[in-house]
């Protein structure tokens, strides 16, 4: 079969594409947890149905962070133990996420053990209503995003672009495909769409004050499920944010303080080193 320009351009942008993704992937230097993480309290409280949201390290993560004024980056699904055994694996995997260059894959939780995450658990699922989220998405194990649309990929390499606050959570919706759908919450909004749970509330019915008028705009705007981030399900009224201290039987009353003062934190210079 004779092989086309247009067949030699396509697979010349996805070359391109997927070096752009492994750049975007790469960690970014510096990154500390603000927490300390307990995986074993984490791992005792996710159920299946929780969006595990994460903190990341990789440079794409500092678009979006900076893109969305968010703390999230990345989103994930706990499915519980739905999945069959890896062989091989010391961990069996119960997270599904969707990922830049690897499209929809399944993962172990301690992949996240020592960032810095949230549980947003959703109300009211019925057994079979969860069921059927997780379902959706362990279905599309294995789905690909095409990242040909090498423009869409480019707007991640500049992750402070010297635009107004308001406009910058939009930069996500402009122009985009396939590359953006990857690196957002799309699949995981999917799910909960494909049993009619709510994640954004009705603009509608929402009061606000003049003020707060971008706010209801974007909310509008990034609707689609292809445009949602990892923040609208923290921002969501319709999951709990479930603490996994707090839900383990915190008491104050067992915390171990020391006597002394925490020290002063040592003067850096500019570029970072101590003064």
């Amino acid at each position: 079969m004779a092989v086309t320009l247009r067949d030699c351009c396509d697979s010349l942008l996805s070359r391109i594409g997927r070096r752009m993704a492994n750049r975007l992937n790469r960690p970014s230097a510096g990154y500390t947890p603000f927490t300390p993480s307990d995986f074993d309290t984490l791992c005792r409280t996710l159920r299946p149905g929780d969006v595990l949201l994460v903190e990341g390290q990789e440079q794409i993560s500092n678009a979006i962070k900076y893109l969305t004024q968010s703390t999230w980056s990345h989103a994930a699904m706990y499915v519980g133990d739905s999945l069959p055994a890896t062989p091989g694996a010391q961990e069996r995997h119960r997270l599904i996420e969707v990922n830049l260059g690897e499209g929809c894959v399944s993962a172990p939780v301690s992949k996240y053990a020592h960032f810095n995450t949230r549980i947003c658990r959703p109300v009211g699922l019925s057994p079979e209503e969860c069921r059927a989220v997780t379902d959706f998405m362990a279905v599309r194990l294995g789905l690909k995003y095409d990242l040909r649309n090498i423009f869409d990929l480019l707007r991640y390499f500049f992750p402070t672009p010297p635009v107004p606050v308001r406009w910058r959570r939009r930069m996500l919706a402009f122009g985009s495909g396939d590359p953006t759908r990857a690196i957002c919450s799309s699949l995981i909004a999917r799910a909960f769409q494909s049993v009619r749970y709510p994640i954004l509330p009705d603009v509608r019915a929402v009061k606000a004050r003049n003020e707060c008028k971008f706010a209801r705009r974007e909310i509008m705007h990034i609707r689609h499920h292809s445009l949602f981030t990892p923040r609208d399900f923290d921002l969501s009224p319709y999951f709990r944010i479930v603490k996994p201290h707090l839900d383990d039987g915190f008491d104050h009353h067992f915390l171990k303080w020391s006597p002394e003062p925490a020290p002063e934190p040592e003067p850096k210079l500019a570029d970072g080193s101590a003064a």
